[in-house]
């Protein structure tokens, strides 16, 4: 069992939590996940650790509500308790040791960007951070990444930043400055669009996915992907591969696959708090 010390909106159905694993929080290393179950019958969630304090025993995990299970985590109170969480879990993130890198982040990969962010500054490497949402409540993690050097935000309806996609501002980032590396988290299209600008410039890029996964060990094969025509599984060979040799379109069709089952589950869980009178809540 591990107790959420706290829960904060960061944005509308984005929540972020601190929760005590301390083997996991000595251990982890960026880029690195956790599968979290939150109790018996919830599906395992892979989710990347945004943060960590081994002096503390605790792990940042930033959870964006949108089906059954992912809205019970979110709804879990500070003092409450997440049953499983194993980790740290992938390959770490290959860090460039000196030049210029760009992280993009959409959403609530802006997160994910995070750690990656932390540790190339510590390495010494000049930074340049793009990250979006579709308006300003949508846009985390500003703060956190301008400690670590420049932020350049970007929003869809304009109300932040540059009006437009990030990777319009990595466009024009790139006629500046050529980056050495690009790193990039946020939905598959976006990372599909950061591949897109960066290809004919021949600039490395490194996207991190997010395949349906189930045991985190390679086992069951969940999470497979193509990359350079060859099968890989995201959560052994990954989460992180080299963004220009990725099936970008085989991988958005396989995200659909359960979407229909993860509607009905929503339903059926609206139904039973409906007739319950209000949600369950988590003890341990």
């Amino acid at each position: 069992m591990h107790r959420v010390v706290s829960n904060q909106e960061l944005a509308p159905a984005v929540h972020r939590l601190v929760v005590e694993a301390p083997a996991i929080a000595r251990a982890r290393r960026p880029g690195q996940f956790v599968i979290v179950r939150l109790d018996h019958g919830h599906e395992r969630i892979p989710l990347t650790i945004a943060d960590a304090d081994p002096a503390a025993g605790t792990i940042t995990l930033v959870v964006q509500a949108v089906g059954f299970s992912t809205r019970a985590i979110v709804a879990t109170p500070p003092g409450g308790w997440i049953r499983d969480i194993a980790g740290p879990l992938g390959s770490p993130t290959h860090l460039i040791a000196q030049g210029f890198a760009v992280c993009v982040g959409g959403g609530v990969g802006t997160a994910v960007v995070h750690p990656i962010a932390e540790a190339l500054h510590r390495a010494g490497v000049r930074l340049c951070s793009i990250i979006g949402g579709r308006s300003r409540p949508y846009v985390i993690y500003h703060e956190e990444l301008a400690r670590l050097g420049e932020v350049r935000v970007c929003t869809d309806d304009g109300s932040w930043g540059r009006p437009g996609l990030v990777t319009d501002e990595l466009r024009a980032l790139c006629a500046e400055r050529r980056p050495d590396i690009v790193y990039a988290v946020g939905p598959v299209p976006m990372m599909q669009a950061v591949v897109a600008v960066t290809r004919p410039l021949a600039i490395p890029t490194i996207v991190s996915l997010n395949p349906v996964m189930v045991d985190g060990t390679g086992m069951c094969g969940g999470c497979r992907v193509t990359v350079g025509g060859e099968v890989r599984f995201a959560c052994v060979d990954g989460p992180e591969f080299d963004g220009f040799l990725v099936d970008f379109t085989e991988l958005r069709q396989r995200l659909a696959t359960y979407r229909a089952f993860e509607r009905a589950a929503c339903a059926e869980e609206e139904c039973r708090a409906r007739a319950a009178g209000a949600p369950a809540r988590n003890q341990p």
